[in-house]
């Protein structure tokens, strides 16, 4: 009995501590955040590696976590990615990967996509290591883009934020790592 009280009270203890933020190549992801008015929950984390270098860490920040990449993009809810650059990335390069993933995921959807795929890449900026792009998806306001160098746009449908989460989460993803991280599964 004496076991099994003292049991409960560390239980009660630890589930009341708040959850730790996740770390990825010195990067914090908290474990919730604000986004219109919603709070989202952190589904998971993980690295870009290109070759053997650190491109950015990422963060997936959801209203209902899941480790099903087909449930986190295609839920309608508000979701958004949080990418902290490791190293200087210039537009090109960030654009290209992008595209690249649409092609990859969603290559049949594209022709009705290429127009709103074309405005949010306008949007990129180059960026330095330390910035941030905020990917955004609210329902029925759309997709948005934020960085400190960017200009802030938003793109209309939920069939651009499905093929926009894809890029990370899709059965093609730009890396499979960073895919798992987003999900929770690292």
């Amino acid at each position: 009995m004496k076991n099994t009280t003292l049991f409960a009270v560390v239980m009660a203890v630890v589930l009341a501590l708040p959850a730790a933020a996740k770390e990825v190549a010195g990067v914090q992801f908290p474990e919730t955040l604000k986004v219109e008015g919603k709070e989202l929950k952190l589904n998971g984390a993980g690295l870009r590696k290109k070759l053997v270098f650190n491109v950015y860490a990422a963060g997936m920040y959801v209203e209902s976590p899941s480790q099903s990449a087909q449930q986190v993009v295609e839920s309608d809810q508000v979701k958004r990615v949080r990418m902290s650059m490791l190293r200087d990335l210039d537009k090109k390069a960030i654009t290209e990967a992008i595209v690249d993933g649409f092609k990859k995921n969603s290559k049949d959807k594209l022709p009705a996509l290429q127009q709103r795929l074309d405005t949010f890449t306008s949007a990129i900026p180059d960026v330095k290591k330390g910035d941030e792009l905020l990917l955004t998806y609210v329902p029925g306001k759309g997709t948005t883009i934020e960085s400190k160098g960017g200009q802030k746009i938003s793109v209309e449908g939920k069939d651009f934020s499905d093929a926009l989460f894809s890029v990370w989460l899709g059965k093609n993803p730009v890396d499979e790592s960073l895919r798992d991280g987003m999900l929770g599964k690292e």
